[in-house]
């Protein structure tokens, strides 16, 4: 599946339509590569530091841009949608979501194991224009969910080791941390008009009885897993908070000395 296929708009209620996320979870995980995934992810941070760049200054042009046309260029969306599907696929490495090493390319093999899924359509030019304002919200869900994570990275790291494999889960609540940053990233660079929903996923009774495409499509969360997201989201506001306090003694002690 591409990261992203240019068509246009597609009836009446597609700003409805969300980005997708598929996360095919992996059986288990070579130990080995879940010890040193840090360091073999180093290469595609460096990477990602020179896309992230280009991709701020195309962002800010694609602004322009919509607010013109009220959609984005197609070459600009492509490039986004794009660098939106590297950052999340090198992202889900790093969170242990995968075992499969990220591919050096803008866009993925059709089996890799991490694909989003994108459809461009018109935007709405008042929300192009405010998006800044607009996206302040999620933002700050997106950020404590993320620095929730990050947190306790380690423990999560350990039980991965430990178990060859991420509990089920931890695994929900991860993936559903990143199909919500990456909903939440698509929005910001006005990949799609549709605010960032669904962090605690699907609700089983909405989903029609079928054969899932993969492990977040849909996402059903157990009880379980809900608990662990809600404990990121509290643990992003004590970090944050330790944050703030640890940077304003700093301030304060640099300014006496």
């Amino acid at each position: 599946m591409a990261d992203a296929q240019w068509a246009g708009p597609r009836g009446p209620d597609v700003g409805e339509w969300l980005p997708v996320l598929d996360l095919v979870e992996p059986a288990r995980q070579r130990r080995l590569t879940v010890l040193v995934r840090p360091l073999l992810l180093i290469p595609h941070f460096i990477v990602l530091f020179f896309l992230y760049i280009a991709a701020f200054f195309t962002a800010i042009a694609g602004w322009f841009a919509a607010l013109v046309l009220g959609r984005l260029p197609e070459p600009v969306f492509r490039f986004l949608a794009g660098y939106l599907g590297y950052h999340t696929r090198v992202v889900a490495s790093a969170m242990l979501l995968i075992d499969r090493y990220p591919p050096f390319a803008l866009t993925p093999p059709p089996d890799f194991p991490v694909q989003i899924a994108l459809r461009p359509t018109e935007l709405n030019r008042l929300a192009v224009f405010f998006r800044l304002i607009l996206m302040i919200p999620a933002a700050v869900v997106q950020g404590l969910a993320t620095s929730g994570w990050w947190a306790l990275s380690y423990i999560w790291w350990l039980i991965t080791l430990i178990l060859g494999r991420m509990a089920q889960p931890l695994f929900e609540a991860s993936a559903a941390t990143l199909r919500y940053e990456m909903r939440f990233y698509a929005y910001f660079m006005m990949l799609t008009p549709a605010y960032p929903k669904g962090l605690f996923g699907e609700d089983a009774l909405s989903v029609p009885d079928q054969q899932p495409r993969s492990a977040t499509r849909p996402l059903i969360m157990s009880g379980a897993g809900k608990a662990l997201l809600i404990l990121f989201l509290v643990v992003g506001v004590a970090a944050n908070i330790i944050t703030s306090a640890t940077t304003e003694r700093s301030s304060d002690s640099t300014d006496r000395w």
